[in-house]
C-alpha cells in the first residue's frame, strides 16, 4: 500500500514505515502530524486517484528532526566584466516516519 501525498509544493510517494524528508513543517520532533493531501492511494492493488484530492484519505506520521540540507553554491559569473557574485544555501527539510495511511 503507498499514497501520493503533497506537501511543501512538491508531491511524494509513500509507503507506511519509510522515512521521507519534505519541506519543512512549523512542527517541533517528537510531535504528530496529519498529511491530507493526498492525491492518489494504492491498495490492494487497485489505485484511487482524487480530483484533485481522495476523500477521506490522510496520513499519519512522527517528526524525527528538522534541519538543514548541504550546503550548495550559487555562482554567478560573467566573462571579461569583472562580475562574480558567490552565494551559499541551505534548504530547511523535515525528516518524518509514515506511521498509518488510512484510506
Amino acid at each position: 500500500m503507498y499514497a501520493i501525498v503533497e506537501t511543501g509544493g512538491k508531491q511524494y510517494r509513500i509507503e507506511e514505515g519509510s522515512t521521507v524528508y519534505i519541506e519543512k513543517l512549523d512542527v517541533s520532533e517528537g510531535e504528530k502530524v496529519t498529511l491530507d493531501q493526498v492525491l492518489a492511494v494504492s491498495k490492494d492493488g487497485s489505485l484511487t486517484v482524487g480530483e484533485p484530492y481522495v476523500a477521506g484519505a490522510s496520513v499519519e506520521a512522527t517528526v524525527l528532526e528538522n534541519g538543514k540540507a548541504e550546503k550548495i553554491i550559487v555562482f554567478k559569473y560573467k566573462r571579461k566584466k569583472d562580475y562574480r557574485r558567490k552565494q551559499g544555501h541551505r534548504q530547511p527539510y523535515t525528516k518524518i516516519k509514515i506511521e498509518a495511511i488510512q484510506a
